[in-house]
C-alpha cells in the first residue's frame, strides 16, 4: 500500500518515484557486481602474465627446495641481484620465497629470512599449485613494509615447481608496482558506472515517457468523466425533481378524481335514483287503474325492471363513493374492502395484513390501497369464480407489497391485463412510482394480481 500521500499524485510522478527507486538500486548493483567482475578478471590475466615470467626467472634459483627447506646463500644473492637495480626490479619491488611449510627462506627485507607468518589463505591456494593476486589488499603484518610505500600494488602468488616431477616446492610471491593497472581498472570502473547509468536511464526514461502519456490520458478521461458525472448528477436531480412533480400531481389528480367519483356517486343516489324510486311507485298505483292479466304481466315486468335500476344504481354509488379511509390504519382499509366485497358477493375473504399502524400514508397512496384492493378483489369474483380468494399485505425491503389471489382458471383461462379496470388501476398505482402485475400463481392454480409501491 502506497503512503495516503502519495494518493493525490499523478501515475507518472508515482511512477517516476518508485521507478527511480528501482533504477537507483539496480544501477548501484549491477554497477557494483560488473566493475568488481572486470576488475578481477583484469587483475588475473595481469597476474598470470607475471607469474609466466616470473616464474622463468626465479624457478632455476628455487630447484634448492626440492631437497632442501631453504635456500643457500648464493641463490638468495642470485635472486636479489636479479630483482635490485635492473628493469625487472624497478616493476617488482619486494619479493619474499617461502618453502613448503611456509617459511621465509628469501625476501628483499632480508629481517624476515626465516620468519613463519602461518599459511594465509593466499599461500595455502599457491601451495595447492593456483596462481594468486590481490590488488591493494596489504594488511597482513608481513606487508607493512610494502603498504608503506603508499604505492598500488599487485601482490602475486606464484607456484614454484620442481623442474622434473611438477611438485610444488615453494611460493615465489611477488609485489608489482601496478599503477598503470589501477588507472586500467579506474577507467574500466568509470566506464561500467557510466554504462549502467546511461543504460539504466535510457530505458527508465523510455518507459517513463510510457507511463507518462498514459497519466496524462488517465488525467484527461478523469476530468472528463467528473464533468459527465456531475452532469448527470445535475440530470438525476432534475429527474427526480420532475418524478416527484409528477408524482405530486398525479396525487392531486387521484385525488380529484375521486372527488368528482364521490360527487357523481352523490349525483346517482340523490337523482337517478330517487327519479326510478318514484317511477316503481306510480307503476304500483297504475295497477289498480289498468285491470287484466296482460296488463299486470307487463307491469310486473316493468316494475322488476325498475327495482333492478335502482338496485345497480345504489351499488354503482356505493363503489363510486369512498369510505372514511383517512382516520384508518392500512390494514383497517384493507379488511373493509375484503368485509364490504363478502357484502355484495357473498364471497369469502382471506386477509393477512402486517403492514403496522403507523406507516406514514398520503391521501393518495390510501386511496390507492383501497381502490388496488376493491378492483382486485371484483377481477377475481369475476375471472377468477370467487375460488380461495385472499388478500396480503406487507413491506418487502421498504416498499408495500399487496397480492390478491385466487384459485380460479388463471390468466391462461381467459383474463387479460388489459381490461379497462386494470389499465386504470396500473395507471394509478405507476403514477406513484409503483408497478402491477398479473400472473399467473407458481405455488398453485389460479392467478394472482401484484402491487409493490415505495
Amino acid at each position: 500500500m502506497l503512503p495516503a500521500w502519495t494518493r493525490n499524485l499523478t501515475l507518472a510522478t508515482r511512477f517516476a518515484m518508485a521507478g527511480g527507486v528501482v533504477l537507483v538500486l539496480s544501477a548501484a548493483l549491477i554497477g557494483h557486481f560488473a566493475a568488481r567482475r572486470i576488475e578481477a578478471a583484469v587483475v588475473r590475466s595481469t597476474a598470470d602474465a607475471t607469474a609466466l615470467y616470473m616464474d622463468s626467472v626465479v624457478a632455476p634459483l628455487g630447484q634448492e627446495l626440492s631437497e632442501e627447506n631453504d635456500l643457500s646463500a648464493g641463490a638468495r644473492r642470485a635472486l636479489s641481484e636479479l630483482l635490485t637495480g635492473t628493469p625487472l626490479g624497478q616493476r617488482v619491488i619486494s619479493y619474499k620465497l617461502r618453502n613448503r611449510d611456509g617459511v621465509l627462506v628469501a625476501a628483499s627485507d632480508t629481517a624476515l629470512i626465516g620468519r613463519d607468518f602461518g599459511a594465509s589463505d593466499e599461500v595455502a591456494r599457491a601451495l595447492g599449485g593456483e596462481v594468486v593476486a590481490t590488488f591493494e589488499d596489504l594488511e597482513d603484518e608481513e606487508d607493512s613494509g610494502e603498504a608503506a610505500l603508499g604505492l598500488p600494488l599487485l601482490e602475486i602468488y606464484s607456484p614454484i615447481r620442481a623442474a622434473w616431477s611438477g611438485e610444488v616446492i615453494g611460493v615465489a610471491e611477488f609485489y608489482e608496482v601496478a599503477t598503470g593497472l589501477a588507472n586500467d581498472i579506474t577507467e574500466a570502473r568509470r566506464n561500467v558506472w557510466t554504462t549502467v547509468t546511461l543504460v539504466l536511464g535510457c530505458i527508465g526514461g523510455l518507459l517513463y515517457l510510457i507511463v507518462l502519456q498514459g497519466s496524462r490520458t488517465i488525467v484527461r478521461q478523469q476530468g472528463e468523466l467528473a464533468s459527465q458525472l456531475a452532469d448527470l448528477r445535475a440530470l438525476s436531480d432534475r429527474n427526480t425533481q420532475l418524478r416527484i412533480r409528477i408524482q405530486q400531481a398525479a396525487a392531486r389528480a387521484a385525488a380529484m378524481n375521486e372527488t368528482a367519483l364521490r360527487s357523481i356517486g352523490a349525483d346517482l343516489h340523490d337523482g337517478p335514483a330517487q327519479y326510478m324510486g318514484y317511477a316503481a311507485l306510480r307503476l304500483d298505483s297504475l295497477r289498480a287503474l289498468a285491470p287484466g292479466d296482460a296488463t299486470q304481466r307487463e307491469i310486473d315486468a316493468v316494475m322488476t325492471s325498475v327495482q333492478d335500476s335502482i338496485r345497480e344504481i345504489r351499488q354503482i354509488s356505493r363503489g363510486l363513493a369512498l369510505p372514511d379511509i383517512e382516520n384508518r390504519s392500512p390494514c383497517e382499509i384493507l379488511r373493509g374492502v375484503a368485509e364490504a366485497h363478502t357484502g355484495r358477493t357473498g364471497v369469502e375473504v382471506a386477509v393477512s395484513c402486517s403492514l403496522p399502524d403507523s406507516l406514514p400514508l398520503d391521501p393518495a397512496r390510501r386511496i390507492c390501497l383501497y381502490r388496488f384492493a376493491q378492483e382486485g378483489l371484483t377481477n377475481a369474483w369475476r375471472h377468477g369464480q370467487g375460488l380461495g380468494v385472499s388478500l396480503s399485505a406487507g413491506l418487502e425491503k421498504g416498499a408495500i407489497r399487496l397480492a390478491v389471489r385466487d384459485r380460479g382458471p388463471g390468466v391462461d383461462g381467459g383474463r387479460s391485463e388489459d381490461g379497462m379496470g386494470l389499465a386504470g388501476l396500473r395507471d394509478r398505482v405507476e403514477s406513484l412510482g409503483g408497478t402491477v402485475v398479473l400472473r399467473d400463481r407458481d405455488d398453485a392454480p389460479g392467478a394472482e394480481l401484484v402491487m409493490e409501491m415505495e
